[in-house]
């Protein structure tokens, strides 16, 4: 089989093309013949070392994608070969992940896929929607499960409409019932949002994003998906209701940031940190449960119509979509395997 691979971190150019003989599924595994793999900024940073050094001597990148179950391995339960499938969490802490075209899984990090939803779909859900969903139900006052009606009554601000993550978010919030606002830095990034179902969009580049979202939610806003804390603590702070939370899933525009405490103090404000890879089994059950229900429901559809445009690139051109996606491309990198 052909596969990506890597043995020293570093810029793409470390990315190769190899051939290797399919992994056999281990107990609670199972082997997937991988149509599509999602890419993730998690995915350049490993292979850049930013997150870590190797840790093997080889390694296979990317953590999503989707496919069809080949194989699988003693004790597993709740999937059979031929099931279309999504993975998500695939090469952490492992070495081989989904830039190949048959991966070897843990059976916990398989989920199977509505028959009605893409293989598109599917690789796209893993890190981003699945963060998506831990920063929507980390409130205090807020459900630890999202569905119709879950945050009802409550308003949502999505800081970055047009990054997976918030593209995901807005998805994700709108379905479960609340009223969605985000910000955005271009009318065309501000029309992305717009078609994932944001219902007011603020351009921070030409207005005054306090005043806007204040009139929006005069109370203020009852939870934060944060991609920039470091830019936008400031606001979170002006516009934060009482008992606010702030969940912090990146460190866009820096590493480092002050916050003011009797503001927060006064309203009771939460600053919650998400990581997806150290949330816990639970966090990650109940992400993938209300993930795939969303997407059986036809809540997380990609492509432009839908806000998510879509870069494809073949398994060979691995390191240009590794690039694209350092880079900044607006939308969702996929590599068809």
């Amino acid at each position: 089989m052909k596969a990506i691979a890597y043995t020293e971190t570093g810029p793409s150019s470390v990315l190769n093309l190899v051939e290797r003989e399919p992994g056999e599924p281990g107990p609670g595994e199972v082997r997937v013949k991988v149509v599509v793999s999602g890419v993730n900024p998690t995915d350049w940073k490993n292979r850049t070392g930013a997150t870590g050094s190797l840790g093997f001597d080889e390694v296979v990148p990317n953590q999503d994608g989707a496919g069809i179950v080949d194989a699988a391995g003693p004790g597993v339960e709740g999937l059979a070969v031929g099931d279309r499938v999504w993975l998500y969490l695939s090469q952490h802490q492992r070495p081989t992940g989904t830039a190949q075209e048959y991966t070897v899984v843990l059976a916990e990090h398989v989920v199977r896929l509505p028959s009605e939803v893409s293989f598109d779909v599917g690789a796209s859900l893993g890190v981003p929607a699945m963060t998506a969903h831990r920063a929507l139900t980390v409130s205090e006052d807020g459900p630890t499960r999202l569905h119709p009606g879950a945050l009802q009554g409550k308003t949502v601000l999505v800081a970055g409409g047009a990054g997976a993550v918030g593209h995901a978010a807005i998805q994700l919030a709108r379905w479960s019932g609340a009223t969605v606002v985000t910000t955005v830095s271009s009318p065309e990034k501000g029309a992305l949002a717009t078609a994932a179902g944001a219902h007011h969009v603020v351009n921070y580049k030409t207005g005054d994003a306090e005043a806007e979202i204040k009139k929006i939610a005069p109370e203020g806003v009852d939870l934060i998906v944060e991609v920039a804390p470091a830019q936008n603590a400031k606001l979170n702070a002006a516009v934060a209701g009482n008992r606010a939370s702030i969940a912090v899933y990146a460190n866009n525009g820096g590493d480092a940031f002050t916050l003011d405490i009797r503001p927060h103090m006064i309203s009771n404000a939460r600053y919650q940190f998400v990581l997806l890879y150290t949330v816990g089994d639970q966090a990650l059950k109940a992400a993938q449960e209300d993930v795939s229900e969303a997407a059986r429901a036809g809540v997380l559809e990609v492509g432009e119509a839908a806000g998510l445009p879509l870069h494809r690139y073949p398994l060979e051109d691995t390191a240009a979509a590794h690039d694209a996606v350092e880079n900044g491309a607006v939308g969702k990198v996929l590599i068809d395997i």
